[in-house]
């Protein structure tokens, strides 16, 4: 194949070609070059060349190099998909649905679909992984402004604490590396501390706030704590690498997507760790790793508006 594109405008002419999106698909689909039915599993296929599709020898079974791929079942073209998912890597605040719809001439409704689908390709896994080194661990709230809250909203929902009626994330970073975050059901040492140990390496340095949840920390790690109540750095004690990643996540939802609900949120936090950890590639090299995670992951639109509901 062709060497890739380095820019967005590289991109668009480069899979503007419906077939040399088909031979990219079908690098990363089959990179044995073992075409395999997804019916049959047999190896006998063959090409319907008039309508872009691949037959099974065997079975007969017709299917698109879309077939087990959050692609699957899309009417849009693979140029579409393409462009999109490098528009949401490469972009250090998001994109929003009707931006994207305005770029690709479709639909708001499909774009708000084409991006959870490809967030879901982004997904690492929350608290997955082992990080060592000088680890900061911390939470954050997100959720509705309470000066843009009706009276009697205010008063239900912010009634003795902030943080009540918001969604909480959690995070743990390694300092020059990568973070790991998620969507947490509250900030209980039951469920703060048991991410922090699925994440970190025993006998890694953690710096956390002074919230009691984390207390117990010293059985496994080096932990110590800042009190934001007096200090936020001391030392190489402190949590501003996690307090800068809450900035770049609260920037994209505040300032691109402006109301998220909480039940889609985790999507919005991978898609924002995904561009975190990736940061040091090129928008190229970070398009690749991104269309890595498009097999086998799929997310209906049937499933997605469940959520709401």
């Amino acid at each position: 194949m062709d060497a890739t594109p380095k820019t967005l405008i590289e991109a668009v002419r480069f899979f503007s070609d419906l077939d040399r999106c088909n031979e990219y698909m079908k690098g990363i689909k089959w990179p044995d070059g073992a075409i395999a039915c997804p019916k049959c599993g047999g190896q006998r296929i063959g090409e319907i060349k008039t309508r872009k599709m691949l037959r099974c020898k065997g079975c007969r079974k017709q299917f698109s190099y879309k077939v087990g791929t959050i692609f699957e079942d899309s009417p849009l073209g693979l140029d579409k998909w393409f462009v999109a998912v490098w528009c949401i890597t490469s972009a250090k605040n998001g994109i929003s649905s009707y931006e994207l719809s305005r770029a690709l001439g479709i639909t708001q409704k499909s774009a708000w679909h084409m991006l959870h689908r490809i967030r879901v390709a982004l997904s690492a896994g929350n608290f997955s992984g082992k990080l060592s080194g000088t680890v900061e661990a911390d939470e954050t709230f997100v959720g509705g402004k309470a000066k843009n809250m009706h009276k009697a909203e205010r008063a239900r929902k912010i009634k003795g604490r902030g943080a009540v009626g918001k969604t909480i994330v959690q995070g743990v970073l390694q300092r020059g590396g990568m973070v790991i975050a998620g969507v947490v059901q509250d900030s209980k040492r039951k469920t703060l501390q048991p991410n922090v140990r699925a994440s970190v390496e025993a006998g890694a340095s953690i710096y956390t706030d002074a919230l009691r949840s984390y207390e117990g920390l010293e059985d496994e790690y080096l932990h110590d704590t800042v009190d934001h109540a007096k200090e936020y750095v001391r030392g190489d004690v402190h949590t501003n690498g996690m307090e800068n990643f809450w900035s770049l996540l609260k920037r994209c939802l505040n300032g691109t997507y402006i109301s998220v609900m909480p039940w889609h949120l985790c999507r919005y936090v991978d898609e924002q760790v995904f561009r975190f950890n990736e940061r040091k590639l090129s928008d190229g090299e970070r398009f690749d790793v991104a269309m890595a995670g498009v097999v086998g992951n799929r997310l209906t639109y049937t499933d997605l508006v469940e959520l709401n509901r």
